[in-house]
């Protein structure tokens, strides 16, 4: 298969796992309870931390040292651009997180329900990249294998299953139905195919890019981390739940990507 077959094909798997659980919104007729979401946004903080770390920093310097350069500079300049590109984008794009009455980014006419959407969309811009150069890096580079693509692309969908319930069912106590609370939240997901397809043509132009889009995706996910999904995971009074979720995905990740990568 060629790279941007395999990367819509991954891509759409973990598109797939925001769809399924946006489906929740049929089944539960509440939010999720406090305590299991910050259960679930550990959770994808630890697969996000572990895969930044083996599925693309790793990778990136691997292939930069088949390319001749020196391993840490495309990692480390990668990194500090994408975590630039999400904070520009945390602080110009208008979004809402699940549970707050704050908006961020500049001030817009958008419904909140619109907002709400947007926030988990920005979370998986770098996600969706991810899985796309993983699997088209997989196609020509000895630096990451097919299975490691594959490990990948299982724990990002693990962790959007979660997310699209997160999105879907306050959705719908924003008054939506539930179709529409679940098209919503199944969208919210359509940008990782699209990131992760024009990541891999871009790359593939230029292929001396690649160590550098892999860093760029891990500095993106790491400021999502960091920035939203620990703090949240660690709100209230005893927090060791949220902890511990991030220790299980992180395992989770590490065991995955060593394991098949």
């Amino acid at each position: 298969m060629s790279p941007l077959l395999l990367a819509f094909l991954g891509t759409m798997f973990t598109f797939f796992g925001t769809a399924l659980g946006a489906a929740m919104v049929f089944l539960f007729r509440k939010e999720i309870p406090e305590t299991s979401q910050r259960i679930f946004l550990g959770f994808a903080a630890g697969i996000m931390i572990a895969a930044s770390v083996w599925s693309l920093l790793l990778p990136s310097m691997d292939m930069a040292a088949e390319q001749g350069v020196l391993k840490w500079i495309p990692a480390a300049g990668g990194f500090v651009i994408g975590t630039v590109f999400l904070l520009l984008l945390d602080r110009l794009m208008p979004h809402l997180h699940p549970g707050s009455n704050q908006p961020e980014g500049v001030k817009s006419s958008f419904a909140r329900t619109t907002m709400l959407v947007l926030a988990v969309t920005l979370h998986n811009i770098p996600e969706g990249l991810a899985v796309g150069l993983a699997f088209g890096l997989a196609g020509g580079s000895s630096a990451m294998t097919l299975s490691g693509a594959m490990a990948l692309s299982l724990g990002m969908a693990l962790q959007n299953f979660p997310e699209g319930a997160a999105i879907s069912l306050p959705l719908k106590k924003e008054g939506c139905s539930n179709l529409k609370s679940f098209v919503y939240g199944a969208l919210s997901g359509i940008v990782e195919p699209i990131a992760g397809v024009l990541g891999v043509l871009i790359a593939g132009s230029v292929t001396a890019i690649m160590p550098w889009m892999l860093s760029f995706a891990a500095g993106a996910m790491i400021y999502v981390v960091v920035e939203e999904l620990i703090p949240e995971a660690n709100l209230g009074e005893h927090s060791h739940a949220g902890t511990l979720s991030v220790m299980a995905g992180f395992l989770l990740m590490m065991v995955l990507d060593v394991a098949l990568g």
